[in-house]
This record gives structure tokens, C-alpha cells and sequence, in this order.
């Protein structure tokens, strides 16, 4: 009942993907409009990135769809990790439209050009920030709801985008004040630097999630605190591990009780020791596996789970 609960509330997570399709067309059509009143390069880069931000936001609406899939045959922990890809996709297309920011910034850079009818454009520009800074907010509210680094991906992407916006707009206004025309230029320019760092990140947290990265410090303290509840001289747990795929936690270890006691026993105090962990962490699934303390050969495995620091 709990899981068919959960996948029903991750099937509706595409509504924010659509959510941010809507602004990454709404943006488009606006920032363009701005970019031909204007003729700014700083403008132009701006309407780039939010083509980028539909490309991504049509990525996120696909994985959303595959990583709400329940688990089947082919997949028995489910289709989470597909949330991974769509990030990773995202953080790569953000590095490529740095690229080609940076590169139609370096040609207006060498052979400016002036500006026109910039308060309009400008005008045109802002409007499409306000867009992006209202989906950025809710898609960046529902990923820490529901757990969803695709959201997060997306909210942090088009939150780059609304300083990027923020950016131009200060240097498309310096070149009406001052009417050094290179500030167009040099203002894209740092914009494509700003937008490489976010992409970076983006992919960087993708990978770590695809390498079963373990559970953050904060989390497995909270799954050490359970566990010193059940542990006493004559039950111990160890290999202790854990990871991360999309929203879901896995937590798997070893516990040791006396040889003497009854398989039913034993049964019942792993059930309130897995009922504890997930009552006190989110999504999360736990494996245990029982062992007599007595035996020697339940210490053998002793160091399993040290990589991850959660040995006890």
C-alpha cells in the first residue's frame, strides 16, 4: 500500500517538468523579441540558455516518467536512478551553451556593434526573468518535498538562468549609460562562467548518485542513533552500508544476538529495529541479516562497510 502511495506521488512530479517546459517557451519567445529589439549579444546568450532550459526540462518530463515506473523483473529496485540521467544531460547541455555563449560573445567582442531600442528590450528581458524565478522557486520547493535531484537540477538551472538574466540586464543598462559597446560582450562572457560552474556541479552530483554514493553524514548518524537503542554486550550490528538512488535510501547490515535464541525471536527484534530506521528516515529500505555472536565466523565480515564509515 505505502510503495503503490509513493509511486503514485512520483508519477506526479511530471507536473513540474511540465511546469517547466511552459516558462522555457514562455522565456524563449520573450528573451528572442528582446534579443532582435536590441541586437545585444548579452540578450542572445540569454535566449540560448533557455532553449537549453526546454531542451532540459523535456529531458526531466522523460525521466520523471521512467523513475516513477515500480519495480519489475528487469528491475527490482526500481527505475530511481533514471532521475541521475536526466541531470547528468542537463549539467552537459548547460556547459554547451556556455560554449556557445562564450564564442558568440569573443566574435562581438572583436567587431561591436551598437544597441538599440534598449529600454524595451531590456523591459522584454525582465519579464522573462520574473518567469523563470516563479518556476525556479516551485520546481526548487518540490524537489526537497519529494527528494528529486531532477527538480533540484532543473530549479538550480533556471535559477543560473534568472542571474544570468540579472547580468545582461545590468550590462546591456551600463552600455546605454556609458556607450562602451564591449561591455555587451565582456558581460556574456562572464555569464558563460557562471553558467560552466553551475553545469559542473550539476553533473558532478549525477555522477556521485550513479556511483552509489553513500548515505550523507547526517543521515547515517540518524541510522547509528537507532541502532545504539537495540545494542547491548550481547548484540552487536556491523557491516553497516548504505547508498542513494534518487529520493530512495538502501541501508543493509549485520546483526549479532546469542546463539540461544529462537529463529522467532530473532525474527521480531530485527522487524523493531527495521521498523525504527524507517520511521526515522524517509524511502528507506532496510536489510538485515542475523548472525550468532557465539560463532566465529560471524566476525569474518567484521570490516564490510568501513569505505563508507558506517562500521559499528
Amino acid at each position: 500500500m505505502i510503495k503503490d502511495m509513493l509511486t503514485a506521488e512520483r508519477s506526479s512530479l511530471t507536473r513540474f517538468a511540465w511546469l517547466s517546459i511552459a516558462a522555457a517557451l514562455a522565456t524563449i519567445t520573450l528573451k528572442t523579441v528582446a534579443y532582435l529589439l536590441t541586437g545585444s549579444i548579452g540578450l542572445l546568450s540569454d535566449a540560448i540558455e533557455s532553449l537549453v532550459n526546454l531542451v532540459g526540462a523535456l529531458m526531466a518530463l522523460a525521466m520523471l516518467t521512467v523513475a516513477a515506473r515500480p519495480a519489475d523483473e528487469d528491475h527490482h529496485y526500481g527505475h530511481s536512478k533514471a532521475e541521475y540521467f536526466s541531470s547528468g544531460v542537463e549539467g552537459t547541455l548547460i556547459l554547451l551553451a556556455a560554449i556557445s555563449i562564450a564564442v558568440a560573445a569573443g566574435q562581438r567582442l572583436i567587431s561591436p556593434k551598437p544597441l538599440e531600442q534598449i529600454g524595451l528590450g531590456l523591459g522584454v528581458s525582465v519579464a522573462a526573468s520574473l518567469v523563470n524565478l516563479f518556476a525556479a522557486l516551485a520546481l526548487l520547493k518540490a524537489s526537497k518535498k519529494y527528494e528529486s535531484i531532477t527538480l533540484r537540477a532543473n530549479a538550480q538551472h533556471l535559477l543560473t538562468d534568472v542571474w544570468t538574466s540579472v547580468g545582461v540586464v545590468v550590462g546591456v543598462g551600463a552600455v546605454a549609460v556609458t556607450g562602451w559597446e564591449r561591455l555587451d560582450p565582456v558581460v556574456a562572457i562572464i555569464v558563460a562562467g557562471n553558467i560552466v560552474w553551475s553545469g559542473v556541479r550539476i553533473v558532478r552530483e549525477s555522477v556521485s548518485g550513479l556511483m552509489d554514493t553513500a548515505l550523507p553524514p547526517d543521515e547515517l548518524k540518524i541510522v547509528e542513533k537507532v541502532l545504539e537503542k537495540f545494542c547491548a554486550p550481547d548484540i552487536q550490528c556491523h557491516a553497516l552500508r548504505t547508498r542513494q538512488s534518487g529520493s530512495d535510501r538502501f541501508v543493509s547490515l549485520h546483526v549479532l544476538v546469542p546463539g540461544d535464541w529462537t529463529v522467532d525471536r530473532g525474527h521480531k527484534f530485527l522487524e523493531r529495529m527495521e521498523e525504527d530506521i524507517r520511521c526515522s528516515l524517509p524511502n528507506v529500505t532496510v536489510l538485515t541479516h542475523l548472525e550468532s555472536i557465539h560463532d566465529p565466523a560471524s566476525w569474518d565480515d567484521t570490516n564490510m562497510g568501513k569505505e563508507d564509515g558506517g562500521t559499528r
